[in-house]
Order: C-alpha cells, then structure tokens, then sequence
C-alpha cells in the first residue's frame, strides 16, 4: 500500500530521513567523491578524522568541499508525500544523520521543513541518538519516513511508520516495530540498469583491437583471434571500470544534462556504494585476463588506464585537450591490438586513426554544445566549452575527418600497399566513399538527427553499416590476384 496522510492520526509531525529517503543517494558518498575529484589530498586525513567519530568525520568532509544541494537526486514521491502532508496541516521536520550543514541546505532549497535535527560534529544522529532525541521533541508521537534497517529503532517509537524501500523484507520488520505501517515504493534496479552502468553498448569501442588482424593479414589465424578475443574483454572489463569512475565523479554535471541525467548513478536508481565496490572489481577481472596475454599488452591497457585516469580527473576540463585524449584512447587501443597479435606498427593506420577519431570526439562535443544552445544554456558544467563555440568545433572537427580521408589517399600510394595487395588501385575507391560517410555524419549532427554518441550511431545506423562492409569487402578483394 502507497503511503498517504493519515487522516484518523491528527495533526502529528512527520519526520523525514535524508539520506535513500528524501535523496535518492547517500549524501555521504556523494561528499567523498566530491572529495576525491575536488581536494584529493585531503583523503589522506580520512583516517584521522574518523579516529575523532563518524559525525566529526561527516562535518570536515563537508567543510572543505564545494557542493549545492540543488545537485542531489530527490525522491519526487516523497516531496509529494510530505508536502500532501504539509497542506493537511501537519509539521515537517528534517531528522537525518547528515551533517547540519547538508541539512540546511536541503532545507534551504525544499523549502518546507519547519525544524532540522541533524549530525553536528559531536553526535551522529542515527539509530537510537534519533530515536531518543524525537521522543524528547515529539512526546505525543510522530510519523518518520526512512529506508534503512538503522531506522527500525524510530519506527518502534512511531505512530506511523513510513518505509521508503523497494525491500519487502525490510516493511516486514517495521510493521513488527509498528502496527501503522505503510510505504513508498522505489524503483528497483535490475540486470539491464547495471549493464547500463557500466556501458555495455561501449563495449563495441574495442573491436578497434581487432583491427591488426584485418590489417597485418592475419584473419586466418585461429590463435590471433583467441588473443584479440581475449583483448577485447580485458579492455572492456577495464573500460567499464573508468565508466563507473567516471559517472561517480560527475554526478552533478550529468544531473544537469538531458540525456546524461539518466544514468543510473546520477538518476539514483543504483546505490553508489555498489559503483564504487564494482569499480576495483572490473579492473581485477580485466588484469586477469590480460595475464593470459604478453607483457606489451599489460603494458599497453595499464597505460590506456591510466590515461583514462588522467582524463577523468583533469584533462577532460581542459579545451581541446579533451578531444585530442579521446582520440588517442582510440588508437591507444589499435596499439594494443597490435601488440596482442604481435604485428608489426602501421604509420598509416596510426596516423588515420587518430584523424578520424579526432573528428568523432570533436562531433560528440559539437553536439553536447548544440543540445546546451537549445537549452538555453551558456556553458558545460566542469568543462571549458561555451555553447558559441559550437561552429568553430564543427569547423576543426569537419576539417578532421577531411584530412583521415587525405592520409588514406596517401597510403594508398604509399610502397607498403604494393606489398601487401595484389590490386591496390581498388583501394581508391575507398576515399569517396569516406569523403561521403564523414561528410553525412556532420550534416546529420548539423540538423539534430545525430546520437549523442557517434560510435554508438554509427553501430547503430544501416548506412554506416553497410559503407563499413563495403570497405572491407574492398580492401579484401585488393588482396586478391585482380588488377585492373
């Protein structure tokens, strides 16, 4: 049963827990990674601040960090619920174990709390502190909204227990504590919601690890494929474990994006908690993997790491910068194909790839800055882009694509084609063919019709599906004993 005011139970006051009640998340969680990406330094002191108490320890993590409370993800059933409740004239009262200063601000932006009681640097005021100080304040009864076990002590005070939970068995153990129970039901994440988190559909990213095999002549080989197999999971594995990074960073940017806002993380439907164990997990499973590998490929997915890291926690705020990282990580994966298979570096493809993917990231910016000029918005939230940049990133990232197609033409009259086809004139019918496929990207993302992701699109649109077969029908016939 969906809790609503109880008329039968007066006026009492409601009391309402902050943290998977009212937010979605834990505003603790979310402190720490503020923390982590804001004042890194400042973990070293973690230890001993909590040596002084969980409370001292939420109240100097606070205080040394920029935060808004417009940025946490709110419960909207439950801002319904108690302001349902605040016009059948009931008091609001915020109870949470937060520091004080979370809980003004929350205060200060819901605006319909008439009284906080909240951790303040001495007290951490969870479990039976709560209980004790609401039976002090309320001695005629209370309802309170909570989400956890730790608030099965408060419930056993109640008049009413509302239970904010998608767990059945947690509404069983309140309704033993108290015989009004009701709740309010959240979403539950499933299977789907993590493959979401940790961006399954990226996965496809790495297939530029099979690339070498195409390139070297080396598709025949059963062994190769087992390697670039192998690769592609530990790479996956890996890229997945810097996606939750990632995420868990930028929660508050991400809230504020249209598409971004969705994530599982920054829409709350998945505990942080459970972003930040999964984290280490993924990067352990992907060096498992890549033990099975050679020593140039570890070398090469730790220095995709660590680059990813690097990206994650500065590079991508700097201008430019930020596209031209992207576009190494790309072809930081082809040199880790590359090395897997044992093939020899192609100057040609190296340099292609990085013109190519340099026009695919400068796209994927060019629309986040047409979707911020529809917003009405002037500039991206912990990036150093303006939404008026957007012609100039078109101009650079056209010119890009333009020029991966001109080093193309380059190879193809290069000495090495003549080694490895036996008709390399077929190889320049694959420049128009590119001069048309980039061209269609940009002026597709020029009209709005663009993913917000052009390798996601470009997976996903037939075209581009078909003008990739095309290609490499074109370069396999090249193999063939055909001249023209």
């Amino acid at each position: 049963m969906t809790a609503r005011p109880d008329p039968q139970q007066g006026k009492i006051p409601i009391i309402v827990d902050l943290d998977g009640t009212l937010v979605k998340t834990d505003t603790l969680l979310e402190c720490l990674l503020l923390l982590l990406k804001q004042r890194c330094w400042y973990l070293l002191l973690l230890p001993l601040w909590l040596l002084k108490g969980k409370a001292y320890f939420k109240q100097q993590i606070v205080n040394v960090i920029d935060f808004d409370a417009k940025d946490f993800v709110y419960n909207q059933d439950v801002l319904t619920y108690i302001k349902d409740c605040r016009s059948a004239g009931h008091h609001i009262y915020l109870a949470t174990g937060a520091d004080e200063l979370i809980a003004n601000r929350v205060s200060g932006f819901i605006k319909c709390f008439d009284g906080i009681f909240a951790s303040d640097g001495h007290i951490n005021l969870t479990g039976s502190k709560k209980r004790q100080l609401l039976q002090q304040h309320f001695p005629n009864g209370f309802e309170y909204l909570g989400n956890s076990t730790v608030d099965l002590a408060v419930w056993a005070e109640s008049e009413r227990a509302t239970v904010v939970s998608p767990s059945e068995k947690l509404l069983q153990q309140a309704a033993k504590r108290c015989a009004n129970t009701h709740h309010i039901q959240t979403q539950k994440p499933t299977l789907l919601t993590y493959a979401k988190a940790i961006r399954v559909h990226q996965w496809v990213k790495n297939a530029l690890l099979l690339v070498p095999l195409f390139t070297a002549h080396m598709w025949l080989s059963a062994q190769a494929w087992q390697m670039a197999v192998l690769g592609f999971f530990a790479f996956s594995l890996a890229a997945s474990s810097v996606y939750l990074l990632n995420d868990l960073l930028d929660l508050a940017a991400d809230r504020q994006h249209s598409s971004k806002s969705k994530r599982p993380f920054a829409a709350g439907t998945i505990p942080l908690a459970h972003g930040i164990m999964m984290m280490p997990c993924f990067l352990l499973m992907a060096y498992g993997l890549a033990m099975f590998s050679n020593l140039d490929f570890m070398i090469a997915l730790t220095v995709y790491y660590l680059i990813t890291l690097f990206y994650s926690f500065y590079l991508k705020q700097i201008v430019m910068l930020d596209t031209v990282v992207l576009a190494a990580l790309y072809t930081m994966r082809i040199i880790a194909g590359t090395v897997l298979v044992s093939a020899n570096f192609s100057f040609w493809l190296l340099s292609f790839s990085m013109f190519i993917f340099l026009s695919l990231a400068l796209l994927k910016r060019y629309i986040e800055l047409v979707d911020m000029q529809k917003d009405g918005k002037h500039a991206v939230l912990g990036r150093g882009y303006y939404a008026s940049d957007a012609s100039m990133v078109a101009s650079l990232g056209a010119a890009s694509g333009y020029i991966a197609v001109l080093v193309m033409a380059l190879y193809v009259h290069s000495p090495e084609v003549r080694i490895l086809y036996q008709s390399p004139a077929l190889l320049w019918l694959i420049c128009p063919i590119l001069l048309f496929w980039v061209s269609r990207i940009w002026l597709l993302a020029h009209r709005g019709s663009m993913h917000d992701d052009p390798i996601v699109f470009a997976v996903k649109d037939r075209l581009s599906l078909a003008i990739g077969l095309v290609i490499g029908a074109i370069f396999y016939i090249a193999t063939q004993a055909f001249t023209l």
